[in-house]
């Protein structure tokens, strides 16, 4: 008599299917360790310690801060804090704001930044692109030529808005939102605005009193030669002067990278110079107009200024927005970039937090948008800092200048302001990237030269949407379109797709298929097609070879979920094979895919010993189940 592990006398040792696996397993797998165990046994006050530590992290490293450390911070700070001061001035001109506003964004934001920020790096202060964004969206209803207060109270709001929509976002943990703006959009779109704003500065170049509000490259290259009689040539001789002094610094830069201070101060260097020349030469008089009065101390609160008003609260909600994704992309893709250069790791949500409280609260001290800009962060990190205290330093130093500096730097040329911005948007259109972009992947190349062209002749905001839906459009290509593909046997334990390698062999009454992504509605008809049409190409070949398929095996470690129409979808491929005398094995379901195939029966109809952990394990089952069968129809021909 047979024993129970054999059949038609064959000794067998049946292997582990995964429902085996799943029911001895349960309890681990779905009750695994509670993480937070260690945590909740922990006193109260601990608990209530490393909470504080965790949401505001400067409790986590002012503790173990100590003079050693601030001695860099403080050479970090001063010189960030000179950078800062001419890039305040010349970002607020380009938002069309009182220049005292961009020297507010570098004193308050980054206070607040140091207390909830997690980045030791990013350095806080203005940056030209949301700007141009902020001055570009608000002028469409509000002039600042016109109605100078009702615009500052707009882009107050807007601030405000902004830092909510980031705070709700980190809070939320959401940033997977900021993700949709892609490398390549990016790296168009600040291309893009790095052209215009450099197309811009020539007002300030030529010395032109009478321009364009737009911002694309047709109408400020119109409204230069149409004002061509307001060119002054003591303005362009300056502006080269300038313009050359802050490119040579950047090469001495480039070549010399230890050098870098000389790029840092060279902005603060032109900035002295010209209120030098523009005291000592009566600038005015020349032709080279100049800031204008500046006054020392501090400004009262602007919360009182905030405007919510119907007729105006839509353009300022539409900047906010706009701003807040774009300045959050920059700020925490900048953050990383230098975190990863000195292994470390820093948390996209908090960051969101830290960027967005900040620009809540300086929404309500006189101060627009502030993220971290790539200029000062990279000062900062090569100037040594070594934690936020260097965003502290800045601080001070912007407050010493507000309460006894600013009005000196009243005598700023504007045309010294236009060579500093355009200096600084040059080095943003990335010529290199773009080639190689080209060079790896079209339709990359293509996303990024539509937010550069967009923006460039279209709008900033029409621009980043363009190249926005572009990438989703890809993305949904993916999602409708994953990747399945044929497996075979490179060695007795490797199985690799057949069309990366050709020499690999197929498994006898088997066709092995990995499928690579979930299967939900957007690629269920997507799958069911393309499974059907590997079982009949399979069908056809075997034929061919007298060699019949009897089994389907699916490999779903790569199908991390499924809806219900991707259930569907297996029920109908699994009809589709009946039909055709072929059996269905599901491989290595994930955990959340196992229980939905449980819930909704589909298990059931297929059977708990259809399902295995390994493709090797399967293999092994089919292939004694195929002997066997080949066995009976012997043993009945005899019979007969």
């Amino acid at each position: 008599m047979s024993s129970p592990n054999s059949l038609h006398g064959v000794n067998y040792a049946p292997p582990r299917s995964f429902g085996t696996v799943l029911k001895a397993n349960l309890k681990e797998t779905l009750f695994p360790d509670d993480p937070f165990h260690e945590f909740k046994n922990e006193k109260l006050s601990i608990r209530i310690l490393k909470g504080i530590q965790y949401f505001v992290p400067i409790c986590q490293w002012l503790p173990k801060y100590n003079l050693g450390l601030f001695k860099y911070d403080l050479l970090a700070g001063i010189t960030i804090a000179s950078l800062a001061i001419p890039q305040g001035i010349s970002y607020a001109k380009l938002a069309d704001l009182p220049p005292i506003i961009g020297l507010y964004s570098s004193f308050v934001p980054p206070l607040i930044y140091a207390i909830f920020g997690s980045s030791r790096h990013l350095a806080v202060g203005t940056v030209a692109t949301c700007s141009l964004l902020i001055a570009e969206t608000i002028q469409v209803k509000v002039k600042p030529q016109e109605n100078m207060p009702l615009y500052l109270s707009l882009v107050y709001t807007a601030t405000l808005v902004s830092g909510l929509v980031q705070t709700a976002l980190g809070v939320l943990r959401l940033g997977f939102l900021v993700d949709f703006l892609s490398h390549s959009t990016i790296t168009g779109f600040m291309g893009g605005t790095a052209l215009i704003i450099c197309l811009q500065q020539l007002k300030g170049i030529l010395g032109l009193k009478h321009f364009t509000s737009h911002t694309d490259v047709v109408h400020v290259l119109s409204s230069v030669f149409e004002h061509r009689k307001e060119w002054t040539w003591q303005c362009v001789v300056v502006g080269v002067i300038f313009l050359t002094f802050l490119q040579l610094s950047r090469y001495v830069k480039k070549k010399k990278p230890n050098l870098f201070w000389v790029s840092a101060i060279a902005p603060i260097i032109v900035v002295v110079v010209g209120c030098l020349f523009a005291y000592l030469f009566n600038a005015e008089k020349h032709g080279i107009p100049i800031v204008g009065k500046l006054s020392k101390g501090i400004n009262p609160p602007s919360l009182q200024l905030l405007n919510f008003s119907p007729e105006y609260i839509s353009v300022a909600v539409k900047a906010g927005i706009i701003t807040a994704m774009v300045s959050l992309a920059e700020g925490i893709a900048i953050g990383r970039s230098f975190s990863i250069m000195d292994n470390e790791q820093i948390d996209g949500n908090k960051e969101m937090i830290a960027i967005g409280l900040m620009n809540i609260v300086g929404s309500f001290t006189s101060c627009y948008l502030s993220t971290g800009p790539f200029s000062k962060t990279a000062v900062n990190h090569n100037a040594g800092c070594k934690s936020q205290m260097s965003n502290v330093v800045m601080s001070m130093c912007m407050l010493l200048t507000l309460l006894f500096l600013a009005p000196l730097f009243g005598y700023t040329p504007l045309v010294a302001l236009a060579a500093i911005i355009m200096s600084a948007m040059l080095g943003l259109i990335d010529y290199e990237k773009a080639y190689h972009l080209y060079k790896t992947d079209k339709f990359d190349f293509l996303i990024c030269m539509v937010a550069f062209f967009g923006v460039s002749f279209v709008s900033m905001d029409m621009g980043l949407m363009m190249s926005v839906g572009l990438a989703l459009i890809r993305a949904l290509l993916y999602v409708a379109r994953p990747p399945t593909c044929k497996l075979g046997t490179i060695t007795n334990t490797a199985f690799r797709d057949i069309e990366q390698y050709p020499g690999s062999n197929g498994t006898p009454g088997m066709l092995i298929l990995k499928l690579g992504s979930p299967i939900y509605f957007p690629n269920s008809n997507y799958v069911r097609e393309r499974i059907l049409r590997w079982v009949r190409d399979e069908q056809s070949l075997a034929n061919s070879k007298r060699n019949e398929i009897e089994y389907l095996l699916l490999d779903f470690g790569g199908v991390t979920s499924i809806d219900i129409t991707g259930v569907e979808t297996l029920f109908e491929v699994r009809r589709s094979l009946e039909a055709k005398s072929i059996k269905m094995i599901l491989i290595n379901p994930r955990l959340g895919v196992m229980e939905k195939l449980i819930v909704t029966r589909f298990i059931d109809v297929i059977g708990k010993e259809s399902v295995f952990l390994t493709i090797e394990e399967a293999i092994e089952t089919c292939r004694f189940s195929l002997k066997c069968s080949s066995q009976t129809k012997r043993e009945d021909v005899e019979i007969a």
